[in-house]
């Protein structure tokens, strides 16, 4: 009876895999040139530091900044489940913009862009799902099956940067974030199902939403002209989603009379196991917090090499599980290298590498939710058009490693490309 619930439910469970990024939902894609070069924890960067490394602001010139930029991200995901491929593709904007400036005693920085999520997912021949009972594969029982999921989230910060002495600098700064998880499903049952399953069509149109407010802490240590350590953290969010959602169902009716269970249906299962998606539910999904750490060092005055960190708190974040058995994740890290190399007065050179594991197990595997650990490797162009105008363009690739659980095979193979500016005033 679970197994049957449970393929039920997981045929339209929310799509809610992020689309870029090592953790389980936050991404770093704050700007174009992080796609270039990924370690900006520690950077002194006109482009960047408003959104890695706020406190090091401080050692910048004096001005008022204005950057703005997109990316986009492409690629697509696919599970193997007893020889058949579902596949998807993936496309996300992530747009950010920042302003700050910049004095001799302190610098105001805001900032606008994406938290977390990103993607949006459509798998039209349905999803993997178990055998409901030996030799009873649940795919084989339904038609015309339609996945559609959105997990976007928006965050905005605004703080202040300050000196503590002529080496440390410090920031503090609110974030608010705002999230969107909508979900569009649709299936029939066939008539070719066992005595205790009516056939009929199911729906379900639903939107969680969601808004927290967060608070940013940051710390930098510039011991001399070259070296520059920078620290961030960003504390948990708690995010309690409401959901709006149209539930409509012909399958109504089934049952398993021998086991006294009347009135199973597919909305039955959904709304029975994982009530998120019952009209006017409240539930907590979390961003967890953050710790970024990193430095930068500059080796010539051409050549700049770069080392940085994250790790993810999830352990002590809340947030709800697709297959309503409450899996806990594992704390999350990732690890950055990058360099940049001035070729001449006009353009420099980037290029980095990331490595990430997730601190997802096994049991947090579904056809709707996996994370999966990367590898980025990055390279990008900076065009400084004149004292006033900087430009990036950039482009990363994602390496996932896959990984099959319980006989189903989950890959992804994720890109991007983005460009930035920053005008000085």
């Amino acid at each position: 009876m679970n197994r049957l619930k449970l393929s039920l439910l997981a045929l339209i469970a929310s799509l809610s895999v992020s689309t870029l990024g090592a953790s389980i939902d936050i991404i770093q894609n704050y700007s174009a040139e992080y796609g270039g070069n990924p370690a900006q924890q520690g950077a002194i960067n006109i482009g960047t530091s408003v959104y890695f490394n706020p406190a090091g602001l401080m050692r910048l010139e004096n001005g008022t900044y204005l950057v703005g930029g997109i990316q986009y991200a492409f690629g697509d995901q696919n599970m193997n489940s007893n020889g058949r491929d579902f596949s998807t593709d993936l496309s996300s904007p992530i747009p950010n913009f920042a302003l700050y400036k910049k004095t001799d005693d302190s610098a105001y920085f805001w900032t606008i862009g994406g938290a977390a999520g990103g993607a949006s997912l459509h798998y039209k021949d349905s999803i993997p799902l178990p055998n409901i009972k030996p030799g009873v594969n649940f795919n084989d029982l339904l038609t015309n099956t339609s996945v559609k999921g959105t997990n976007m989230y928006a965050q905005t910060t605004i703080g202040k940067a300050y000196n503590l002495t002529d080496k440390w600098s410090a920031s503090v700064a609110l974030r608010g974030v705002y999230g969107i998880r909508n979900l569009k499903a649709d299936t029939t049952l066939t008539k070719n199902l066992p005595p205790f399953l009516k056939a009929g069509n199911a729906s379900i149109d639903a939107e969680r939403t969601a808004f927290g407010i967060g608070a940013q802490l940051g710390l930098n240590y510039a011991p001399n002209d070259r070296l520059n350590v920078g620290f961030r953290y960003d504390t948990k969010v708690k995010l309690d989603f409401e959901t709006k959602s149209t539930i409509n169902d012909s399958t109504k009716g089934n049952g398993i009379p021998a086991l006294g269970i009347p009135g199973l249906s597919v909305s039955d299962a959904l709304l029975g196991l994982y009530p998120v998606y019952k009209d006017g539910e409240k539930t907590r999904r979390d961003l967890p917090a953050l710790a970024a750490l990193g430095a930068s060092y500059k080796v010539t005055d051409k050549w700049t090499t770069f080392i940085g960190g994250n790790y993810y708190f999830n352990e002590s974040a809340t947030m709800d599980r697709l297959d309503g058995m409450n899996v806990d994740y594992e704390n999350g890290w990732e690890v950055s290298v990058g360099s940049e190399y001035w070729i001449n007065d006009r353009f420099a050179w980037l290029v980095g590498f990331n490595y990430a594991d997730t601190g997802a197990p096994d049991e947090s595997f579904a056809a709707t939710e996996y994370a999966l650990d990367s590898k980025l490797v990055g390279t990008g162009i900076k065009f400084k058009q004149n004292e006033t105008t900087e430009w990036t363009v950039a482009y990363n690739h994602y390496f996932y490693d896959s990984r099959t659980v319980e006989n189903i095979k989950y890959e992804k193979e994720i890109s991007s490309v983005g460009i930035n500016f920053v005008k000085k005033f």
